[in-house]
């Protein structure tokens, strides 16, 4: 390590092993073992498994109870067993999953637990977003400047080493402290150093990448925090160098886990993929239809495909799939926010900033003074909370009143909720005296976000009202509640990026353009946003510019969502009055499962909304709109495959990971976290900050799991020449699918509507033949001749 530049490059490739963690405030999901992806799953799991701690698959008894319920196909299950060479009935190798990986766990080294405990506190306090009502003195300095100045005043820091004295730089006290260590083993001294804390090194990681407000006034380094913990553990004495491992690889529990684990996916995607090609032949026979009653177009969230087929059952209606940022990779500041935030996947970068802009004066003055009044108290409560002082005589001054709001709060909450609805009724929306402000869009960036929508979902017709819908979830007392938002939209509400593209493409010169391009936009299409609570299935219409011509469609829309609410909201929580039970959820500030989310997502089906309207799916797979027939080139099949594919693989690796391992890669219980600084949660009073989902998103008991665990199955109607083709060109994706990190199907229609399975190295294999694969060539070729 002879130059700086060396250790800082040096310290990046070591954090690579630590996926990044965003803020709790905009929470975006994340495979915590990005890091690994490059590597089978299976040696991923395993390696993670020393550095990060964490188990890789499920428990034996979570494949036992998954058996038992028929979740696990048994044939399917015997022919996994033995093409792995496994012979003993299923019961008996659980058995022995369960005795192999019985493992002695050390006792923890005080020194480094003495570490940890100073280290995230100066963490919690120098990271701080906004919560703590005595910030931390100059945190202008950067993280190691303030550290370096003011370590030596803190009593819980021995005196001694180089702590007391820190060089001027990160790189000179790295220097310092390893000076006694071979250059070579540096590297793996920084690995085990940053996956010591993956929580604190993945929050600086991102935050550091994403160069944002909270870093341009407070800058903090990884290498900066490494230097520190460095310094730390010299002061303490305690061991640097990571002990070699005893496990290099997968055991034999884990080979056995990856065998059940792959029979659990295989009968799922079994089910899957037969109705998608089923529903292949029937789309391939139906006669063309009308002009549908209205177009709708959800986000591709697995929470939406039940909304969907519940209001495709009330009447003519199309719904469509589409990424939740519907497409334009914007920075937005609402009206009357202090702060922008970034709407649009991490998978992209903002490119335009849009801000809500008043359009009606009268409408924004009773705004601004109903809202005045509501904010002035929720500050007043807020500063009452956070301050012991004044609590105590608050509560005594108010008596029975507040006593009474905190009781209705946790005795009736469905009753707040009304309560709540009526307010907010007499203040009115942003949406009613605001527009968002696209002047700076080019007309050609206009025209090519709403071709790019079009394009991707295979549109050649339009009803004469189009809504983007966008989603959010509306929960009490839930520091996690943005994991619940739209994850397009990078933890935010996807309302916002509707009416972006609603009003692009309600722009006469947009149309105009857009016919020139093949787009045969009507004159009588009107484009209109909503957004769907996900929390009650309601979906709020902003049609405060919509023209009294549509009127009527709109009244019928209303009640069509309004019954397609009440089927959703029975599917999903049941009871007789579901509506009511799901406002209860959204109000209760002691309900810590308010929704479950994601939870259950295990596919992602690319074809035609026509192809799959007509199949449950149960709320557990994710759907993009895209018809094959208008995709010549396959460029919007290529976007779809490199964009949404790619993300859906990281939401479905948390969930996966958070469920098996709540405690390393989750966030264990709701009941104990304790939120710190707006930017995570604690487990308890301190230690590593929580990188995933909590148990109650994931677990219907302590020992009973809602969420099947199992790796995304991806099913693409169209040729599979043509996915080949385009898997040529990214070799990352090429690299997911040959490491098993999701699997891929294609349904071809050209092909007697023939599934395909991904074999890897750009091969594919019949469904039909699972245990014979063959190249592309010969397969086709075989299907061919029949």
């Amino acid at each position: 390590m002879s130059t700086e530049q060396d250790i800082h490059d040096s310290i990046d490739d070591a954090a690579e092993t630590v996926g990044s963690v965003w803020p709790i405030h905009s929470f975006v999901t994340a495979n915590p073992l990005s890091g690994f992806e490059d590597q089978p799953f299976a040696e991923a799991v395993a390696q993670a498994s020393e550095v990060l701690g964490g188990r890789g698959y499920p428990s034996p008894a979570t494949f036992e109870a998954a058996l038992e319920r028929g979740q696990i196909d048994r044939d399917v299950l015997e022919s996994e067993l033995a093409a792995a060479g496994y012979e003993a009935d299923p019961e008996t190798l659980l058995d022995r999953m369960e005795t192999a990986a019985e493992t002695d766990t050390d006792d923890p080294d005080t020194a480094v637990e003495r570490v940890d405990h100073v280290l995230t506190k100066w963490l919690s306090a120098f990271l701080d977003e906004g919560r703590a009502h005595w910030p931390l003195p100059d945190r202008d300095l950067g993280f190691y400047g303030v550290f370096r100045n003011v370590a030596a005043h803190d009593g819980q820091i021995p005196d001694g080493g180089v702590v007391t004295d820190m060089p001027a730089t990160p790189a000179e006290t790295i220097e310092t402290v390893l000076e006694s260590y071979p250059e070579e083993e540096w590297p793996a001294i920084f690995e085990a150093q940053l996956a010591a804390l993956p929580g604190w090194t993945g929050f600086i990681k991102q935050r550091a990448a994403d160069e944002s407000e909270w870093q341009s006034r407070y800058p903090i380094t990884v290498a900066g925090y490494l230097a520190a913990r460095l310094a730390l553990l010299d002061a303490v004495d305690a061991d640097i160098a990571p002990e070699t491992p005893a496990v290099s690889g997968p055991t034999e529990a884990d080979e056995l886990a990856e065998t059940f684990l792959s029979a659990w996916e295989g009968s799922y995607r079994e089910e899957l993929v037969d109705a998608v090609s089923a529903a292949s032949e029937s789309h391939a026979e139906a006669e063309p239809s009308g002009r549908p009653d209205a177009q709708l177009v959800f986000c591709i969230d697995t929470r939406s495909e039940v909304l969907r087929r519940h209001l495709e059952d009330t009447g003519d209606y199309e719904t469509h799939g589409y990424a939740g940022f519907f497409g334009v990779p914007m920075e937005y500041e609402g009206y009357d926010t202090e702060v922008s935030v970034e709407a649009c996947p991490p998978i992209l970068d903002a490119q335009h900033t849009i801000t809500d802009e008043p359009t009606d004066a009268d409408t924004q003055a009773d705004h601004d003074h109903l809202a005045g009044i509501r904010e002035a108290a929720a500050e007043i409560v807020e500063t009452i909370e956070a301050n012991a002082a004044t609590a105590y005589g608050f509560v005594e001054s108010a008596g029975s009143g507040y006593g009474l709001a905190l009781a209705s709060r946790t005795l009736v909450p469905g009753r707040v909720h009304d309560v709540f609805d009526s307010v907010d009724e007499t203040i009115p929306d942003d949406h009613d005296f605001c527009s968002p402000s696209i002047d700076s869009l080019t007309l050609e960036e206009k025209v090519g976000y709403a071709e790019t929508a079009f394009d991707l979902m295979g549109w050649d017709h339009f009803a004469r009202l189009v809504v983007f819908t966008g989603h959010a979830s509306e929960t009490a007392n839930n520091p996690f509640d943005s994991s619940l938002d739209c994850g397009a939209c990078a933890g935010n509400p996807g309302g916002p990026s509707a009416r972006v593209l609603a009003k692009i493409c309600n722009d006469d010169a947009v149309q105009a353009e857009l016919r020139e391009r093949g787009f045969d936009v009507p004159e009588d299409t009107v484009f209109l946003a909503g957004e769907h609570n996900t929390t009650t299935d309601e979906v709020d219409l902003y049609d405060s510019a919509l023209p009294e011509s549509h009127a009527g469609e709109l009244e019928q829309l209303r009640a069509d969502l309004e019954t397609a609410r009440e089927g959703a909201t029975a599917e999903r929580v049941g009871g007789s009055d579901a509506v009511r039970e799901t406002e209860r959820k959204a109000a209760d500030w002691a309900e810590t499962r308010p929704e479950w989310g994601l939870a259950g997502n295990a596919g992602f089906v690319i074809g035609p909304g026509e192809l799959t309207a007509n199949i449950d799916f149960d709320g557990r797979s994710f759907l993009h709109s895209y018809d094959w027939t208008t995709d010549p080139d396959g460029a919007a099949l290529e976007a779809i495959i490199a964009g949404p594919m790619v993300v859906t693989q990281w939401i479905n690796c948390q969930y996966y990971f958070s469920t098996v391992d709540t405690a390393a890669y989750g966030s264990g219980s709701k009941i104990t976290h304790n939120p710190v600084g707006n930017v995570g949660v604690y487990q308890g009073n301190g230690g590593d900050l929580m990188t995933g989902l909590p148990l109650q998103s994931l677990m219907a008991a302590d020992d009973e799991p809602y969420h099947q665990p199992l790796r995304l199955s991806t099913v693409i109607h169209a040729p599979v020449e043509q996915v080949t083709d385009i898997l040529a060109d990214h070799e990352d994706v090429v690299g997911l699918l040959d490491n098993g990190w999701l699997s891929l199907t294609v349904v071809d229609p050209t092909q007697d509507h023939t599934a395909f399975h991904y074999a890897g190295e750009l091969s594919w294999y019949p469904a039909d033949e699972a245990t014979t694969v063959e190249p592309l060539a010969e397969a086709t070729a075989a299907v061919a001749d029949d």
